[in-house]
């Protein structure tokens, strides 16, 4: 009967992934489809806000959904907390490929750095240009528009590491954020992730179904001050990252409790 059972869960298990990618893959083309529409017929300023509150909508659905399945626990509550900041820009960690859709799905008014050939993507490319994504192709525009974003309010996903952990607890981070903290004169939110799983990390194929139940928590770290020297400022960001996330790492073990499961509403 036991055997029965597990064997069972297994194949709901298989279901609710491999469903869970048909559907991310289907929302995100529903909605660049159109986005590709009205980019051209709205002003600047518009644009990016539909575009950014609907990116939001379709990321927190698909979480929505997922969370449902009960085979996936998302603590995100803490993200609440920065709704409505100005001129912001929030540095996660990025153990895995999807930490985009985790923050963005809580946060209505972010722009994120973004590789160029995504903005050539069927899925993502209509989304992104319709929210005003950067691309990091040049690195010079790249400041540019980022600096710029920032000037006008805006929130600023930028992921320290520029790509996904390569090496724990963090891997070597970039000066670009530092650049940009110093030239816009805005300050740094640090955001850690933390997850139970290898899925998605690097190396790991989209396609590849790890073991179920996953759990993701997403919590806020230390804020620092626009800084002066972006050098510095490097040192000070990766020593902080190193410390918390070795910290978290030791106590990965220990389950998330029940009431800190994401409330997607």
């Amino acid at each position: 009967m036991k055997f029965f059972l597990h064997a069972l869960l297994r194949a709901y298990e298989y279901v609710v992934f491999y469903l869970g990618l048909l559907l991310i893959g289907l929302l995100c083309l529903l909605w660049s489809l159109p986005a590709l529409v009205l980019h051209p017929l709205l002003p600047a300023a518009p644009r990016r806000v539909v575009g950014r509150f609907a990116i939001m909508c379709v990321f927190r659905s698909y979480l929505s959904i997922l969370t449902l399945s009960g085979r996936f626990h998302f603590d995100l509550a803490e993200l609440d907390a920065l709704k409505g900041e100005k001129s912001l820009i929030i540095a996660p960690n990025h153990p895995s490929l999807w930490d985009v859709v985790l923050i963005v799905s809580r946060l209505p008014d972010v722009a994120c750095i973004m590789k160029a050939e995504i903005l050539g993507n069927i899925f993502l490319g209509g989304g992104a240009r319709l929210a005003g994504y950067i691309r990091n192709e040049s690195l010079r525009r790249m400041l540019i528009l980022a600096i710029e974003d920032l000037r006008r309010g805006s929130q600023l996903l930028l992921f320290p590491e520029g790509t996904r952990t390569v090496r724990r607890p963090i891997g070597p981070l970039k000066g670009s954020i530092g650049v940009i903290a110093c030239r816009a004169k805005v300050p740094v939110q640090t955001v850690l992730i933390e997850t139970d799983s290898p899925f998605l990390t690097k190396g790991w194929p989209v396609y590849k179904m790890p073991r179920l139940p996953l759990t993701y928590r997403v919590r806020l770290g230390r804020r620092f001050d626009a800084p002066e020297n972006s050098a510095a400022f490097m040192t000070e960001l990766e020593q902080y990252f190193a410390k918390e996330l070795a910290v978290a790492g030791s106590t990965a073990e220990d389950p998330v409790p029940e009431s800190k499961t994401m409330a997607l509403n």
